[in-house]
């Protein structure tokens, strides 16, 4: 979300007439369990014209008294079409949406003809859309790869089996792309590497952070009498190594520095109703320790909570091909940062130059004790010099620095296509 948003915005500013077609609210309020943060969506640009198509919600609605004429009055005969469009055509429960995106985007296109698609991923079927976009109206289409599609990026396992369909559509789509992005180099070679017809036209655009969201930081003098506060701000997912990070903070609490310590966890619990509960029941197993479940925040509360934070815990799922947006706007606060995940991870591309930066050589309980040890000590003699050093670094990863090459080379593809 975060990255269409910067996305979309950046494109306004710089002279383009954006349309963004997405969901419904009440599709995201409803059935998967959360409202939309409309503090950040009062900071998408006004120049921007967000279309909300409606899609099928088949696989979501258990209501009957909500189902259609057709399912409430045949219920199986809809549910085979629905495997069925499932099994043949693509299998993610978002190709209800395809229909209504095509038709609309079809009739706003004979009203002002487009220049480009851009489509980003998850959910694919919005691929599977600027393909079949490009190849009607025959203008170039782009996709942004937030996400692997088909192997799954935290165990580097593939998720279907070759050959099958949707394989052979990521196939299809990459063939036909004037250019596909992804977030780190270790994705992009991954693609390449499978997909060789294409690795010319596979670029990076790096995720980034939003001073005019954040604010730029300002130093902070230590306050030698107030107990440290940790913290992690983002999702919160079963992926991420918890066991590793409580048992590293259990540890760590025997030091003086981190005797009163706090960490606190910012953010939603998982992305669907169901993660919520045996998430929060984790967390809450280590209360003796000061460790509380704060809640989500909005994005444009982020700045506060960072503010009231000495120092952030950058904990995320481990694997070569994984960045993680945070990353970025933890670097922003110039404050310390401790990594809780394996080496190898993609985000230590970027936090390598930073110089509040703790990591250990491997992911296990003593060496995050010693990285959140070292992380208070930095805490607690931060000086302004460092400070800066650090606010510098995250300089280069605004998104303005990350998107500024991207935005000139779609300018390029679309006055080319002309």
């Amino acid at each position: 979300m975060f990255r269409a948003r910067a996305t979309a915005n950046r494109l306004a500013e710089d002279g383009w007439d954006v349309t963004v077609f997405t969901a419904p609210r009440e599709f995201f309020a409803e059935h998967l369990g959360g409202a939309s943060d409309e503090t950040l969506e009062a900071t998408v640009d006004p120049r921007v014209r967000v279309e909300r198509v409606k899609l099928g919600v088949h696989h979501w609605e258990t209501d009957v008294r909500r189902f259609g004429f057709f399912r409430g009055m045949f219920p199986n005969v809809s549910d085979r079409i629905y495997q069925a469009g499932q099994q043949k055509i693509f299998p993610e429960h978002y190709l209800g949406w395809l229909p209504g995106l095509l038709r609309t985007a079809l009739k706003r296109h004979l009203r002002r003809r487009y220049d480009l698609v851009l489509a980003t991923g998850n959910p694919f079927v919005s691929f599977v859309a600027a393909w079949a976009l490009g190849r009607m109206l025959r203008i170039p289409y782009v996709v942004d790869y937030r996400d692997a599609w088909t192997f799954n990026q935290f165990t580097e396992e593939l998720i279907f089996p070759e050959g099958s369909t949707m394989m052979r559509w990521e196939g299809r789509v990459l063939r036909g792309a004037a250019e596909s992005v992804f977030v780190n180099d270790g994705m992009r070679q991954w693609h390449a590497e499978r997909y060789p017809f294409a690795a010319e036209r596979m670029k990076v655009v790096p995720n980034g952070w939003e001073p005019e969201i954040l604010g730029r930081a300002t130093f902070q003098a230590p306050e030698p009498d107030r107990p440290l506060r940790f913290g992690y701000l983002g999702t919160v997912t079963n992926h991420m190594p918890l066991d590793v990070l409580f048992a590293g903070w259990r540890l760590a609490k025997a030091h003086p520095l981190l005797a009163t310590a706090s960490l606190e966890v910012h953010g939603h619990l998982g992305f669907f109703p169901h993660n919520i509960a045996p998430l929060k029941a984790r967390i809450e197993e280590e209360s003796d320790l000061n460790v509380r479940y704060s809640g989500p925040f909005g994005k444009t509360e982020a700045a506060g909570v960072y503010g009231r934070t000495d120092v952030l815990v950058f904990c995320v799922p481990g694997a070569r091909y994984v960045t993680s947006g945070k990353v970025f706007e933890y670097m922003a606060t110039g404050k310390p940062v401790v990594s809780v995940h394996i080496p190898e991870i993609a985000a230590t591309e970027v936090l390598s130059g930073y110089p509040l930066w703790f990591a250990g050589k491997k992911l296990d309980a003593e060496s995050v004790a010693q990285s959140l040890i070292a992380a208070a000590k930095a805490a607690r003699d931060l000086d302004s010099a460092t400070h800066e050093a650090a606010v510098r670094h995250a300089e280069t990863y605004t998104r303005a620095a990350t998107l500024g090459p991207w935005e000139a080379r779609l300018r390029r593809l679309a006055e080319g296509a002309r």
